[in-house]
């Protein structure tokens, strides 16, 4: 591919994912990752299609006037509102970047062609922390910090690049294409930290304390998940029921027994009784993370659980909101480790 960089920049065009695209997009991957990358619907062209058909994954691709496939970003469902697609899994291959086709895409992406997608709401992105490059993006995109996951992902995921020696956070910011107004129900442990994140949020609530008990005729519907590479084991709770506690610990042991280090739990706050989840999460060794806007379609809470070093003094931060989320954040975890 070295001769393609002899391509101007004007002969770059955006556009998503054609069938014909899909075996291109595959050698980016290989070309930049080897085969080491671990989403591996990339190295499976038919696959990528249909997840394309299908909407699960939705890929812009950069190519030149020849149909070379130069770059490529992805948006995903990884959330239980399927309407709320992840950003991320974007790439250029080497001889290209220095014609800033990175960030073309995403703007691509972000202002022309999501605004347009019947199937999406809104859109989230995990920046990592252990540098600030992805950071300073968030305000020219119009995307705004929500939350913050400690210790995220392993340092050898990272390797490559060599910035870090432990763990690495990753801070999470949001953006809402189609607005929907719904209740919030605050935990009122966290009344103060709400209302900071949800000062800038870019689309309405009412909001009410949180102030019911579990329901005793009904069980918690749980969701869970470990990422065996990341070591991290993540619980996304829909419904409450009286039952949450004993589940919680039940899912806790299932994580520890996959040598989870990180565990996450995700709340509903739509849901009345949240307040009393989060008093159980607290009492369980959890502790503030963030606010997840439409993650139920109602929006999510995070609550965290650190099972190692939660290597805070590695977290970059570029903005002075993130920075007051992490100083919320580490007050909590001091609380509750």
């Amino acid at each position: 591919m070295n001769n393609l960089s002899q391509h101007p920049e004007s002969d770059i065009k955006l556009d998503q994912l054609r069938p014909e695209d899909a075996s291109g997009v595959v050698e980016c991957f290989k070309a930049v990752y080897g085969d080491s990358y671990p989403i591996k619907i990339f190295y499976d062209a038919q696959g990528l299609v249909r997840a394309n058909r299908e909407a699960e994954y939705l890929t812009i691709v950069a190519k030149t006037a020849t149909g070379n496939i130069v770059g490529v970003g992805n948006f995903f469902r990884s959330a239980p509102y399927r309407r709320l697609y992840e950003a991320g899994a974007g790439l250029v291959i080497k001889e290209f970047r220095n014609l800033h086709i990175n960030k073309k895409i995403w703007q691509f992406g972000y202002n022309e062609w999501a605004p347009k997608q019947r199937s999406l709401d809104a859109i989230f992105g995990e920046a990592v922390c252990n540098h600030l490059i992805m950071q300073k993006a968030i305000d020219f995109f119009q995307f705004f910090e929500t939350g913050l996951e400690v210790a995220l992902m392993p340092a050898e995921a990272y390797s490559k690049e060599r910035l870090n020696s432990g763990r690495v956070a990753s801070l999470i910011v949001f953006r809402t294409y189609r607005p929907f107004r719904h209740e919030v129900f605050v935990p009122s442990v966290y009344k103060d930290q709400l209302d900071f994140i949800y000062s800038k949020l870019d689309d309405q609530r009412d909001f009410h304390f949180s102030s019911e008990d579990l329901p005793s005729g009904q069980r918690t519907s749980f969701e869970s998940n470990v990422f065996e590479f990341a070591q991290v084991g993540r619980i996304f709770v829909q419904k409450l029921g009286a039952d949450f506690e004993i589940g919680l610990v039940e899912q806790e042991k299932k994580f520890v027994d996959s040598n989870a280090e990180i565990m996450q739990v995700w709340l509903n706050l739509g849901d009345k009784s949240v307040g009393q989840a989060v008093d159980i999460c607290r009492n369980n060794g959890y502790f503030f993370g963030g606010l997840a806007p439409r993650w139920f379609n109602h929006d999510g809470f995070l609550m965290q659980k650190v099972l190692t070093d939660p290597c805070f003094d590695g977290i970059q931060l570029y903005s002075d909101r993130a920075i007051e989320i992490f100083r919320m954040i580490k007050e909590d975890w001091k609380k509750n480790s």
